[in-house]
């Protein structure tokens, strides 16, 4: 049973590892695709006040047109006066000459304000287009770097996943479904020592006859809290042995202290 025990905690780690690798492999694509609708987010925004940027030059050169068409027309009502002979045609001429002279004026402050109001964006897209720029060049490096980390990381979980096979051969397929289990709820720590009567995973006490048919080892068993699997570990390191038991100790008091203060 001793060797049963050895290969679980050295199962242990290759399925902690192996987890860990696969959590971390899931994550990758996820940062990148996140990057990504950012930069497609910030082309779409590009696009949209380029449009407004053309949409702006053909409104300029609308208004550039009308300021022509009111110019020529002053100045063709500015001709017609030394044609006029009397006092109502001169009037009706002055009217026209003022009206087509406050229309030019409008114009010009209009385009101002326009050209003014397009410059701005102008300035805008090319910066905006200068970070798209930067940006694309930076989800490249990272797409790069995240697809060579990806390789390196499937890589080594193939390794662990060769080491585990051969580990696992001739051993009870249910006890390793039920211990892959407890490798992922319980953050890699799968098979644990009893240690003064408590299970050092969950630092509570056993009772005392489950105690001794752990010491026994004549099969596997689970703690009847946590779940995981216990041994009795005889021979321990007295310094190993006092800091498992120091840590496991302080734990159980703040475990104590805080069902204390949830009952207050």
């Amino acid at each position: 049973m001793e060797a049963t025990f050895e290969k679980l905690r050295t199962l242990q780690d290759i399925l902690y590892a192996k987890f860990k690798l696969e959590k971390e492999i899931n994550e990758i694509p996820k940062a990148l695709v996140t990057k990504t609708e950012v930069l497609n987010r910030a082309k779409k925004a590009f696009i949209e006040r380029n449009e407004q940027g053309e949409q702006a030059k053909a409104k300029v050169r609308r208004m550039i047109i009308e300021l022509s068409d009111a110019t020529k027309k002053r100045e063709e009502f500015e001709k017609q006066m030394d044609l006029i002979k009397t006092q109502k045609e001169y009037e009706a001429l002055d009217k026209e000459i003022r009206d087509a002279s406050e229309k030019e004026q409008i114009l010009r402050k209009d385009i101002q304000r326009e050209e003014k109001d397009l410059e701005d964006l102008l300035l805008t897209l090319e910066k905006q287009e200068r970070q798209i720029a930067l940006d694309e060049e930076e989800l490249k490096e990272e797409s790069d770097k995240i697809q060579a980390e990806g390789s390196s990381k499937r890589n080594r979980h193939v390794e662990l996943m060769t080491e585990e096979k051969n580990i696992t051969p001739g051993m009870d397929e249910d006890i390793l479904f039920k211990f892959e289990r407890i490798i992922r709820n319980k953050e890699g720590l799968g098979i644990v020592p009893v240690i003064n009567g408590c299970c050092s995973g969950c630092h509570v006490i056993l009772p005392g006859q489950f105690v001794n048919e752990v010491r026994n080892q004549d099969k596997i068993r689970f703690c009847p809290y946590c779940s995981r699997i216990l041994y009795f570990q005889s021979g321990m390191d007295p310094a190993k042995r006092d800091q498992i038991e120091a840590g496991s100790l302080a734990e159980l008091v703040d475990e104590e202290e805080e069902a204390d203060g949830d009952e207050e």
